[in-house]
């Protein structure tokens, strides 16, 4: 292969990792404004049609959760993100108590943006958006059974507390309806869970 023909293939590859990289900061930046826009929605009761019959939603639904846990940030952040750790939270869940049937995908969390991860037998899957090691994490979510594409965002930020750790959790973006049953499911297979294996 000549020179031109290497450095050709070089750029090319250089160019592939800086598009991801920029898709992954544009997507990172986007989630505070969701959010924040998810909150003012949630404010701002009813709707309008502008020019056009482009709709402006304000009624759309979001879940805020504040958690304290007694454990440090370290902690907390390695159960979501570590595959063996988060394993303990779905054995201490309300789904392994319900005896309801999970899928046979095994869960896999990736620590990296970009990455996929898989959870409660292939039910809960989606994308890492954004890692801050032991303070943030922002997440493209979703559900298997809802409409192909839909993804929610949801974002844990870990604040510490003393000798503990505040969890502070939002979640927009998903379908319409779902805001009660996903509220309680967060409840039930995430921050009980967590706090059991916490101990």
């Amino acid at each position: 292969m000549s020179d031109r023909g290497r450095t050709a293939g070089k750029a090319s590859t250089t160019g592939a990792k800086t598009t991801r990289r920029q898709a992954l900061v544009g997507v990172a930046a986007a989630v505070g404004a969701l959010a924040l826009g998810a909150r003012r929605a949630a404010a701002t009761p009813g709707g309008r049609v502008g020019a056009g019959g482009d709709e402006i939603s304000r009624t759309e639904e979001s879940i805020h959760h504040e958690v304290v846990f007694k454990a440090n940030r370290k902690r907390v952040f390695a159960l979501l993100t570590e595959t063996k750790e988060f394993d303990k939270v779905i054995q201490q869940s309300g789904v392994m108590k319900s005896g309801a049937p999970l899928g046979n995908a095994p869960t896999a969390i990736s620590k990296e943006a970009g990455g996929a991860f898989t959870a409660f037998g292939g039910h809960i899957v989606g994308r890492q958006i954004e890692i801050v090691v032991d303070e943030r994490i922002v997440q493209a979510w979703r559900a298997a059974n809802w409409a192909a594409g839909a993804f929610s965002i949801a974002r844990f930020t870990l604040v510490d507390q003393g000798d503990s750790t505040r969890l502070v959790f939002d979640h927009v973006g998903f379908p319409k309806g779902e805001a009660e049953h996903l509220a309680a499911g967060w409840k039930a297979h995430y921050w009980e869970p967590m706090a059991k294996v916490i101990g």
